[in-house]
């Protein structure tokens, strides 16, 4: 049985108690009330509501009192505040301590109904924030125990020296080569850490749902618009943003994000007014933005709106010092994880890790970490190494077959090398491709990801070279 959000209405008023917990109940939540601040303030040793609706005026303590007391036990506590009079010093001074929404007698359902979604959504951003904030300070040692590698010392002192600004990063590397923890490390080292870090994978949603993920839209926008949904910048406002793979962004809407950089602003779906935002703005990239722009996949004005300052991240083969140190760090984060005690590696295996090439970087790497402590022995692994390792075998087991290639030298014949040379990448591509599928378990968005295509691409490339997971 899934536990139902609970909502405790404070109002003197009989009709509106009755009223506010009726409509809390319709919409799903169970509901509590109290006539006064003294019996809410006493409720709460007994259960803890996810969302408070509190009258400004009560009798004896006064609603901002009530409030203050609420926030004094329960600090993260949404508290919505009710008012009849609306009076600018009252709605100032909720605000200043820390109610997260102030709504005017008489209000509409949907207004209530939009300041619940809106109050339980940055609850639970700010939940988010406080679990990672942990694990992103682990991050964020880990940064510092990447080795002392020119290329690393670099990364760690740009990090430290715009992460207490405002401006745009663009984080390049190849896939998995830690680009979030490096965005995490920023906003963690900023000034902006206490306020949300949301991220947006853009690879992750076709265009139009992207729109509405990012901007949010209004009621009637489009056919199931129901009700008012706030976007990702407006929940990462006085916050910062990550946007993950950035080049897989629609240029109809890489002209929207634009008008963020530049002015701050934008309209949600179906909005016929602009919202304002604070929000600094982090990018990310395994792709070639310049050749993107090249071919009119990206927009030229946009890159150099993120290119401001751009953080590369090296692929681990370039980085083999850090091996040692990023495996005591995963085996110490999965063993306390799952409990485990799994020692540390063998000199077999770690030469075994200092020889391979890692075509999947720093996240390859913390997954056969994570198997190791899970499994409780480094055999799986060592063997999994040895198959990435192994040659691909060609055609017949006997090498590059060349007549097959249309390549004919026993007849004496002019040989049209474009078409062999074609036809020869045509099976390399497919062999990779087939390679590359096996060693991610068919899993296409990883093997998209670590061939740097997109997923849709891989798929016609799979149909085009007769290639399915039960061949």
């Amino acid at each position: 049985m899934v536990e139902r959000f609970r909502v405790l209405v404070i109002d003197d008023d009989p009709g509106i108690r009755e009223y506010l917990k009726a409509l809390g109940e319709r919409q799903g939540y169970q509901v509590s009330v109290a006539a006064d601040g003294e019996e809410a303030i006493g409720s709460l040793s007994e259960s803890r509501p996810d969302i408070v609706t509190l009258d400004a005026v009560l009798p004896g303590m006064d609603g901002l009192e009530t409030l203050r007391q609420m926030k004094k036990l329960i600090p993260d506590i949404p508290v919505i505040m009710l008012s009849g009079h609306g009076q600018a010093r009252t709605i100032v001074e909720a605000m200043r301590l820390g109610a997260s929404d102030f709504l005017r007698k008489p209000f509409e359902v949907e207004e209530l109904e939009l300041a619940f979604q809106k109050a339980l959504e940055t609850h639970a951003l700010k939940e988010e924030v406080e679990t990672l904030r942990g694990r992103v300070r682990t991050e964020t040692d880990t940064l510092g125990l990447l080795g002392d590698s020119p290329n690393m010392k670099e990364v760690r002192e740009i990090i430290e020296q715009v992460a207490d600004t405002d401006i745009t990063v663009l984080v390049r590397g190849e896939s998995g080569t830690g680009k979030e923890i490096v965005a995490r490390g920023l906003y963690q080292l900023s000034n902006r850490r206490g306020r949300p870090f949301v991220k947006v994978n853009c690879a992750a949603l076709p265009s139009e749902l992207l729109e509405s993920e990012l901007f949010g839209f209004e009621k009637g926008a489009f056919t199931g618009a129901q009700k008012r949904k706030l976007g990702k910048f407006e929940y990462a406002n006085h916050g910062t943003i990550f946007l993950d793979e950035i080049s897989e962004m629609h240029p109809g809407l890489q002209a929207k994000l634009l008008q963020v950089l530049q002015d701050g602003e934008f309209s949600r779906l179906g909005g016929e007014s602009d919202v304002k935002v604070d929000t600094r703005i982090i990018a990310a990239t395994n792709r070639n933005l310049e050749q993107a722009v090249r071919e009119g996949a990206f927009r030229e004005d946009l890159y150099y709106r993120l290119n401001v300052m751009t953080i590369h991240i090296p692929a681990l083969r370039e980085r083999l010092d850090t091996i040692p140190l990023l495996v005591d760090n995963f085996l110490r984060m999965y063993n306390e994880q799952y409990g485990k005690t799994q020692p540390q590696l063998t000199e077999k295996t770690l030469e075994a890790m200092l020889n391979y090439h890692w075509p999947g970087n720093v996240r390859e790497l913390e997954n056969m970490v994570k198997r190791m402590v899970v499994l409780g022995n480094e055999d799986a692994v060592l063997q999994e190494i040895a198959m990435r390792e192994a040659p691909v075998e060609e055609e017949g087991g006997e090498g590059l077959d060349l007549a097959g290639l249309g390549a004919d030298f026993s007849s004496g014949q002019a040989l049209d090398l474009k078409a062999i040379s074609k036809r020869a990448a045509q099976i390399a591509e497919k062999k990779v491709i087939e390679r590359v599928l096996h060693q991610t378990r068919w899993n296409r968005k990883e093997a998209a990801e670590r061939l740097q295509i997109s997923y849709k691409a891989l798929l016609y490339k799979m149909k085009e070279n007769g290639l399915s997971e039960g061949r």
